[in-house]
């Protein structure tokens, strides 16, 4: 769980303890870090002291645990919005209950939650909230922190800033007349902020050598801004009773609130509406944090690790009085850009805290609310993400705008909790649309060496087996104008994504729907009467002029993992394939990604022209193959309407059984089923995992097109490949068209056309 032992022993040498460049990056990020506890704990609805609070626990605990040199752990505008939302309704519902008792409440069961996260590994769910929802309600929390500051800016009492966004803009514009003078802290302060901020790097590119100056500058602006304003204030105040503007007033000297942390189920209860969120924030902003910054400066930081830092800072930090606190953006980049090398800088930053709180703390009384306000619209103003980022989006996704739109809106219009869960919620319902709804891709080919593109006289003829093709979506612009058909009664298709149960019957439908669409029904003389009710017998001649199905090729090469429910679709398909064809359908697979695949597709039947192999139900034993066999070995594999080799009617019913309603049989033991086949599937692949090609006869008695008989045989270049033991099993899809047309060239030219 801890992580300082990699770097620590090194640190505690003086010649490092005490190096200057390390007391320099720490001492920056705690002049920024001061300015922004105070005006955070504003927006949580606490004193100014318990933002402080929160920022030394934050910084000096997480050295300890975390694995990222630029992390600095502290309070941050959404979290303390969120803070300061449940506090009212806890406070609300038990007045008894303090806002500080809240905090520290929320603060260790958010430290309990993602401690356990992270030693469980739970850091790989942040992985599933995508980019445009954290930017959608991070913009929208935004917005929602800025407009509850602009009352505050101007010395606005009459304005609830606990209502949505759009109630406080119009309550604040009602308002206006009414403004103070608190207005000339918190507009010049603005201002200032935002000369400090362009003026520096502008300066900075013109005149390089007042480069690091100036940087220093920019980072401390935030300070800079509150000292001046404060010093004002003490001036503006000398002789008099009471303040003409609002000041934040006493601030208690050190760790005045350190305890025990009251742990109620009443503060829980209330909070449940929040909570959540609060940890998704917690979580998703470090992490996020930490891994672009690793990646910015070439280090790697380990998720879990960085989630169990978050808990640990939490927790320690309820005993001091923090609220919850993680990693923020706005810290981390001032830490990377000042060149820490280890997380001990925040060491020094956490000693700036401390003497704040216990030297700085009677200058606290005259800092007014309103340049406090100037702040914290400054900090969260770079949180909305702007139109260059809209616009990429409209251009990649239109779905991930709708994702940054929802939670922008529903945040600006209802709250932030709930535009956090409408945001993540659509963007993890997109995700298993995708997940539920992969393209399953037609595929045509276009060879690899070609004097002109095909005409339009040309494309109906295939050409010979002496041409290698690439093979790509039919709808590819790239290709159409050079696409040659495929062999005649043979289909190519992609599958895009795994096979598994959320998308098993939409692929099934995909593979269907193309398979019969393509080639025509291999019964002529079927009743009309016979069909299912809702199919229908297509009588046109550009239906009659297509090939009957003979083959399907299936590219793999994207398919990581088959479940059980996936492959019984496979095993559905190609029965009610070779029911619309009359005849057994070849069923070919490449690209295929791993042993494990190929086991479940051997089990279910798929890979061979074994009869004892063709369904996954026929497995009961081990039947080693030897691997010097030729490949007719394998045998005949007959239906029910082809013309040559009829079966009986005993292995008629056989196999209808086993590729019909068995498979789908509730008693069966399911478990003992796949054990079954995989042992066995296991135990064939390990006796005969590659083979020398050997003659191309085929056991399988179909009707071939014509055209087999007369093409060309040229010498294949993945013939120094190894070759694959199973049949069906190929490296790519061009070897297993070659294959299958070589096989049927000789079984036309040594057998007579069987008329259809």
């Amino acid at each position: 769980m801890v992580s300082f032992g990699t770097w620590l022993p090194s640190q505690l040498l003086p010649h490092s303890a005490l190096d200057p460049a390390l007391q320099l990056f720490g001492i920056t990020v705690g002049l920024l870090l001061v300015p922004q506890g105070i005006a955070y704990a504003k927006v949580a609805n606490l004193d100014p002291q318990y933002g402080l609070y929160t920022s030394f626990v934050g910084v000096t605990i997480y050295c300890l645990f975390g694995t990222s040199k630029d992390i600095s752990i502290g309070p941050i505008t959404v979290v303390s919005l969120l803070v300061g939302e449940a506090i009212t309704k806890v406070t609300e519902a038990h007045p008894d209950i303090t806002g500080p008792e809240v905090a520290a409440c929320l603060s260790i069961v958010c430290g309990v939650i993602t401690l356990l996260m992270g030693m469980i590994r739970l850091g790989i769910l942040v992985d599933f909230i995508s980019g445009p929802a954290i930017a959608g309600y991070m913009s929208g929390s935004a917005i929602t922190i800025g407009l509850g500051q602009w009352p505050k800016m101007f010395g606005l009492t009459g304005v609830d800033t606990h209502q949505p966004p759009y109630l406080v803009f119009i309550q604040f514009f009602k308002q206006l007349p009414t403004t103070h003078i608190d207005a000339a802290f918190g507009i010049s302060g603005l201002v200032i902020l935002y000369v400090i901020k362009f003026g520096t790097g502008h300066l900075a590119a013109l005149v390089p050598q007042l480069k690091k100056p100036l940087f220093f500058m920019g980072i401390m602006r935030n300070g800079l801004i509150v000292i001046v304003g404060t010093l004002l204030s003490f001036i503006l105040n000398i002789g008099k009773e009471s303040s003409p503007f609002k000041i934040i007033k006493d601030v208690p000297a050190g760790f005045d609130a350190m305890g025990i942390p009251l742990v109620r189920l009443d503060i829980i209860k209330e909070s449940m509406g929040v909570l959540p969120s609060i940890i998704l924030i917690l979580v998703l902003e470090h992490v996020s944090v930490a891994k672009s910054f690793g990646r910015m400066n070439d280090y790697e930081i380990k998720p879990n690790q960085e989630i169990i830092a978050i808990g640990a800072s939490n927790i320690i930090g309820a005993f001091f009085g923090a609220y919850p606190a993680t990693g923020a953006f706005s810290r981390t980049a001032v830490m990377a850009r000042s060149g820490a090398k280890t997380p001990m800088a925040g060491v020094f930053t956490g000693c700036i805290v401390v003497l704040a709180l216990y030297v700085l703390t009677p200058a606290f009384y005259f800092i007014p609310e309103a340049v406090l306000a100037a702040v914290v619209v400054h900090a969260v103003s770079d949180l909305v993400s702007g139109p260059s980022y809209v616009l990429e989006l409209y251009r990649t996704s239109i779905l991930e705008l709708i994702v940054f739109l929802l939670g922008v809106g529903i945040t600006c219009f209802v709250d932030v909790e709930t535009g956090i869960y409408a945001s993540v919620g659509l963007s993890l319902a997109i995700m298993l649309l995708r997940l539920a709804r992969p393209p399953v891709l037609p595929l045509g080919r276009s060879p690899l060496k070609s004097q002109h593109y095909p005409s339009s006289a040309t494309k109906s003829i295939t050409c010979s087996t002496d041409q290698h093709y690439i093979y790509v979506d039919e709808s590819d612009p790239h290709f159409t104008k050079v696409l040659e058909p495929l062999p005649p009664g043979m289909l190519v298709m992609r599958l895009t994504d795994s096979v598994l149960y959320p998308n098993a019957g939409h692929v099934a439908e995909e593979l269907t729907q193309f398979g019969k669409s393509r080639t025509r029904n291999g019964d002529r003389q079927r009743d009309v009467k016979s069909l299912p009710w809702n199919e229908s017998i297509d009588t046109s001649k550009a239906h009659h002029d297509q090939p009957l199905l003979g083959a399907i090729v299936l590219d793999m090469a994207a398919v990581r993992s088959l479940d059980a429910t996936g492959l019984m679709a496979l095993g559905c398909v190609r029965t009610t394939l070779e029911r619309h064809a009359g005849q057994t359908v070849e069923w070919h697979f490449t690209g295929l990604q791993n042993e494990r695949i190929r086991r479940d597709l051997l089990a279910f039947g798929f890979g061979t022209w074994d009869d004892h192999q063709q369904s996954a139900m026929e497995i009961s034993a081990p039947s080693p193959v030897n691997a010097q066999q030729p490949a007719g070995f394998w045998k005949t594999d007959t239906l029910e309407h082809t013309e040559i080799s009829m079966p009986s009617a005993e292995q008629q019913k056989q196999q209808q059984y086993h590729r019909g309603s068995m498979m789908m049989t509730p008693g069966n033991d399911e478990k003992a089923i796949m054990e079954s086949w995989r042992s066995a599937a296991c135990m064939e692949l390990d006796v005969h995992r590659f083979s020398i090609r050997n003659s191309m006869y085929d056991p399988m008695e179909m009707d071939i097109d014509p055209y087999y008989a007369s093409i060309s045989l040229s010498t294949d270049p993945h013939d120094q490949l190894p070759t694959e033991s199973y049949p069906c099993f190929h490296w790519d899809v061009d070897t297993a068209v070659r294959t299958i047309s070589d096989r049927w060239h000789q079984k036309k030219s040594t057998q007579p056309c069987i008329s259809v």
